[in-house]
């Protein structure tokens, strides 16, 4: 809450997915008022795989459409549909998941209280930097800055522990 004060100048919180639908269904509204939402051929997959069938079952499932159906794949499940979600993206994600690596092994193994300042500035990096919009608009400006975040959390880091 104070992180979010100090960022916005404003005492109005941040609220999560869950937290917006309870005060959507607090204020009226029902699950009936929101449109289905499911990304595209994702219902071949579920005609096929129902919820605790395990991921062994999925994978099967998705090599089996695959192979009947050779234009099947779940990589563009973007809205624009054509961006793929599993490739092209090793600039952005790599810097993420070293400074990931890192915040777990000098922070949190390291035993660093959480009320230091060191780990609540690591932490608000790396929080910022895992953020999907960085991997989801592609390559730019948007995907710079989310190399840019990594970068300074790996420099926190490496230089503050």
């Amino acid at each position: 809450m104070q992180v979010a004060r100090e960022a916005s100048w404003t005492n109005v919180p941040l609220v999560n997915a869950t937290e917006y639908l309870e005060y959507l269904f607090a204020s009226g509204w029902k699950e009936e008022d929101f449109p289905v939402v499911q990304p595209i051929r994702q219902k071949r997959i579920w005609d096929r795989c129902k919820p605790g069938d395990g991921p062994e079952k999925l994978d099967r499932v998705i090599e089996d459409l695959r192979k009947e159906d050779p234009s099947f794949h779940i990589e563009g499940g973007s809205w624009t549909n054509n961006v793929s979600w599993l490739y092209g993206y090793d600039n952005v994600v790599t810097p993420m998941l070293q400074a990931s690596s890192m915040f777990q092994e000098k922070a949190v193994k390291g035993r660093v209280p959480t009320w230091e300042h060191r780990y609540r500035n690591a932490l608000f990096h790396l929080l910022a930097a895992q953020s999907s919009c960085f991997r989801y608009w592609g390559q730019g400006r948007w995907t710079d800055y989310g190399m840019e975040i990594s970068r300074r959390a790996i420099d926190i880091l490496a230089h503050d522990f």
